[in-house]
């Protein structure tokens, strides 16, 4: 079976001539394979098409994919029309159970959430569709009875969004206002101590900051009454001691629900979920969703790239994490040291660094908790604010991505890269920044058309592309799928390597800082009051001192060598806090 997408968004058969019509070999000989449809768009016939993927290749706006499907799929479960994205499968909701879903961005992880909270209707890859052709279609299945109750209004559901920036385009006022309007089940106090929102409760939806945002976003959802529960993305915006403490308020509410999250953080989806689902497919094409798996053997079968029940390679090369030994200090010349210096807001904020050293060709990560001045820090090195006391004399070029990133010129991605990009040359630049970033589709895109994800890896690009001594990267994992996040650490890793420069990472992500890192820079203090900058340690000592701080252990799994947060409390969670070695210990079974 072949699938024929077309992106009607990138389309532009004015601007081409139609080259996928002109150079198709079945239109040629007299055949309709591609024929204009009445919205000047071109149609492919999946039927007719012999997959010879010369449109493809023609197409000068990459919008057409034409995909070979595995045998086993037949009807999808949605289809967004002729030509459009085709989701096969549905995740099961399971009372008293989180069930994760774990895949990259644009394979249907959103609609198969729509659909089971009932805000889109499955059409089955039909034009009209009733429901009762729809349950005859799952008799028998464990969706049966859910879609049935959906379809006759009798299951209330909860969604939090993916994108909790866009709630202040939707509600004006306070967020007292907005949470007492949710709150169903008289839970509100106990969630605003949980997730630590009292301080902004009389504040303006839109002054609230992304975390913030996200906290109010999560306890909006979880304070309605519903049936099912799902949650798009909690980790965004959060540091990980906020992960951990949203991840723990989801666990309680499956205790007597059925929740259902979506989550790129894989430490945060292994503590939170209890089976996931993995999702696969071509990004923008189609999307399968497979039955549910146990945690550790979906998230391994995941990174491994074969889901085995399936008898699917997902992936032509396996995600692996390194356990890197650390550098030969005498084989590496420092970039800067930086001394003892102080800088005090008129709020009240105090940050204090004891003093460091940066070496050429490492990745130093930074990590610790929002609001402890590590954004601070990195603007204070970028030169962009200077410090109260102490001076840092630096005849350093630096580069910086900032946290938050905005795009409000409609600049080509193309035209934006070209004007930043003064040091590499098209081979190396398309070879080391463009192609891992998978940025070719997005270079006849504008910037301020581009989604989250798609932003940040410009953001990423554009960081890399300027000449400088150190760069510094804000949270350049936001927005990121797991496959993507793992591409631009790698990008920066060999960026820094291969050109003798330093790199400085902010970041919540453990997987990510795990795998990037050299040595790490630990933040400690009291959040919004005093900030503490130790360090750079080594990785062993500073993620044991980090995590210390965060009360939580590691172990690696044997398979994978992923880091795995062990579940509180446990006999081996004990252990290595009793032993002082909050990272790692090695997964015995």
């Amino acid at each position: 079976m072949r699938l024929a997408v077309l992106d009607k968004d990138r389309c532009q058969p004015k601007m081409c001539g139609g080259q996928c019509i002109k150079f198709c070999p079945r239109v040629r000989t007299g055949d309709e394979t591609i024929i204009m449809g009445e919205d000047e768009k071109p149609v492919i016939s999946e039927e007719l098409c012999s997959g010879c993927g010369i449109c493809v290749n023609r197409c000068p706006f990459g919008s057409i994919l034409i995909i070979g499907l595995p045998e086993k799929l037949e009807q999808p479960t949605h289809r967004y029309g002729k030509n459009g994205f085709a989701l096969y499968g549905l995740p099961v909701p399971t009372i008293g159970k989180v069930t994760g879903i774990l895949g990259p961005n644009g394979i249907g992880k959103s609609t198969a959430i729509n659909i089971l909270s009932g805000t889109q209707k499955p059409n089955l890859g039909k034009g009209k569709i009733t429901w009762d052709d729809i349950l005859e279609y799952y008799a028998g299945t464990t969706l049966h009875d859910y879609l049935e109750g959906i379809s006759k209004g009798n299951v209330k559901t909860s969604q939090k969004p993916q994108y909790v920036d866009m709630i202040p385009k939707k509600f004006k006022g306070k967020v007292f206002d907005l949470l007492s309007k949710t709150d169903e089940r008289g839970i509100l106090g106990d969630l605003i101590m949980k997730l630590d929102i009292a301080s902004i409760i009389d504040r303006k939806i839109e002054e609230l900051s992304g975390g913030e945002l996200q906290r109010v976003a999560l306890a909006a959802c979880i304070s309605k009454e519903a049936d099912f529960y799902f949650i798009d993305e909690i980790s965004p915006y959060l540091d990980i001691f906020q992960r951990i403490k949203a991840a723990q308020i989801i666990r309680e509410l499956a205790e007597k629900k059925a929740v259902m999250v979506v989550e790129h953080d894989l430490a945060i989806l292994d503590l939170l979920a209890d089976v996931v689902h993995v999702a696969y497919g071509t990004p923008g094409g189609f999307g399968v969703i497979t039955h549910p798996k146990g945690v550790r053997i979906g998230i391994n079968e995941y990174l491994k790239g074969f889901l085995r029940e399936e008898n699917i390679r997902i992936r032509s090369v396996p995600i692996e994490f390194e356990v890197h030994a650390p550098q030969a200090t005498k084989d590496v010349s420092s970039l800067l040291k930086f001394e003892q210096f102080i800088k005090k807001y008129d709020g009240g904020f105090e940050l204090e660094a004891s003093g460091g050293q940066i070496r050429k060709g490492e990745v130093t990560g930074i990590v610790g908790p929002n609001g402890i001045g590590k954004s601070t820090f990195v603007k204070i090195l970028a030169g962009e604010i200077e410090p109260t006391t102490g001076k840092l004399d630096m005849n350093l070029k630096v580069s910086y991505k900032p946290q938050y990133i905005k795009a409000e010129e409609p600049v080509m991605v193309s035209d934006f890269l070209s004007s930043i990009n003064k040091q590499f040359g098209t081979s190396f630049y398309e070879t080391e920044i463009i192609k891992p970033l998978q940025l070719e589709r997005l270079l006849n895109q504008t910037l301020n058309d581009l989604s989250g994800g798609e932003l940040q890896r410009v953001a990423i690009a554009a960081c890399l592309s300027r000449t400088a001594d150190l760069y510094l990267l804000d949270e350049p994992s936001a927005h990121l799928d797991v496959e993507q996040r793992v591409l631009a650490t790698k990008v920066i890793r060999r960026f820094a390597e291969n050109n003798r420069v330093s790199a400085m990472v902010v970041d919540h992500d453990i997987y990510m800082i795990d795998m990037l890192s050299d040595r790490l820079l630990v933040f400690e203090g009291q959040p919004m009051m005093r900030g503490e900058v130790h360090g750079p340690f080594e990785m062993r000592t500073g993620m044991n001192r980090f995590l210390k701080n965060i009360g939580i252990t590691f172990r690696r799994d044997e398979e994978t060598r992923r880091p795995r947060v062990n579940k509180l409390d446990s006999q081996l969670d004990r252990t290595q806090k009793a032993e002082g070695e909050y990272y790692y210990s090695v997964e015995k079974n």
